[in-house]
């Protein structure tokens, strides 16, 4: 779930072997007949975008209500963590369609969006020969682009703006009333699958919850889930202490390959950030809406619980049987289990019709 962007170049070759390449990416499952499900929501009207963001060029895809006469709401849709593109999509995931689905949902409920490829994410993306780090403060800028991008569509009603964050994109959404400033009325946010708890906290427990079946499964020896939870523990601190990791005894790769010198920038950057803090900090009256999966793998119920501690008037809509991209999940021999064929969650279209009806 949460990967480290600061580097495309060292993410393209850490190897985060055996069970903690799991911590990070959604499982990939064994191919199967064709059953896709039905697509969520309405097509639209769909056109392609470019633009300016970070430095670099950025390409996004601009969805309308079908039937869409005078000016109508908006939603910038933020992606989750690594190089994911505009669709919700990754290399380790590439059928997930998380943000494709979403705007399709919010076309339904008579809202226009803006999805874009993320930094590293597009498919002709070519990573930068050096291996210096790669500012984390270019998403940042990205998402201001998209943002003016999106109010700048003539069909767009830029009073009526709400900034969806799925997962790590819901760490930019609480922040993005800073990032934009107050050249723009503050937006109205979905939260998807939220972190409440810091960066570096989350991605330990994860580790932890994998490194654990692992032993349990007997896949690797409890000396080595014993030294492998002991190094997360050691990065952890040392990034906090604005050390870099390899000044520790940790071996090469394995846990030194997540908390690389190509990623600590990023780490930091994004593990300063306390998501309850943050939505302590929002302009007051901010409309928010938290959506979560009962079957989300990497955000846990504790999670939402403690970020819904900062949320006082937040609304939020817990929904049986799906992941961390509402895709219905069910544990039983026979069900799908390939993300093409599982459907988006239903409950999402009447959840965000509410919402978006009282926001304004």
């Amino acid at each position: 779930m949460f990967t480290p962007a600061s580097s495309l170049t060292a993410l393209r070759r850490t190897a985060v072997a055996g069970v903690l390449a799991t911590v990070l990416f959604s499982t990939s499952c064994a191919p199967a007949e064709d059953r896709t499900a039905e697509a969520p929501g309405v097509g639209g009207q769909e056109r392609e975008l470019t633009f300016e963001g970070g430095g670099y060029e950025v390409s996004a895809s601009f969805r309308l209500p079908e039937d869409a006469s005078g000016t109508v709401p908006g939603a910038l849709i933020i992606s989750g963590s690594g190089p994911t593109d505009r669709d919700g999509n990754s290399r380790l995931r590439p059928e997930a369609n998380t943000n494709w689905n979403l705007s399709r949902v919010l076309a339904g409920t008579g809202v226009a969006s803006l999805r874009y490829d993320k930094y590293g994410s597009a498919a002709d993306f070519e990573p930068p020969e050096s291996d210096e780090p790669v500012d984390p403060r270019i998403f940042d800028e990205q998402v201001v682009a998209a943002y003016e991008q999106l109010i700048a569509q003539p069909e767009v009603d830029p009073r009526r703006v709400l900034v969806v964050g799925h997962s790590e994109g819901a760490l930019y959404a609480l922040r993005v009333h800073e990032l934009i400033g107050e050249r723009y009325p503050s937006p109205a946010l979905v939260l998807a699958a939220p972190p409440g708890n810091r960066y570096l906290d989350l991605i330990d427990r994860q580790v932890t919850e994998q490194v654990r079946v692992a032993e349990a499964l007997q896949q690797i020896e409890e000396e080595e889930a014993v030294r492998l939870l002991s190094d997360v523990r050691t990065a952890r601190a040392m990034i906090r202490a604005g050390r870099s990791v390899t000044d520790a005894d940790i071996p090469q790769g394995d846990v030194l390959g997540l908390y690389s010198p190509a990623n600590t920038d990023f780490l930091a950057f994004m593990d300063s950030f306390d998501p309850v803090e943050l939505a302590e900090d929002l302009p007051p009256g901010t409309p928010v809406l938290v959506l979560w999966g009962e079957d989300d793998a990497q955000v846990s119920r504790e999670d939402v619980d403690r970020l819904m501690t900062g949320l006082d008037d937040a609304e939020r809509v817990d929904i049986a049987d799906t992941d961390h991209i509402f895709r219905y999940y069910a544990d039983q021999p026979g069900a799908a289990v390939l993300d093409a064929e599982r459907p988006f969650a239903e409950e999402l279209s009447p959840a965000l019709e509410e919402f978006v009806g009282e926001a304004w």
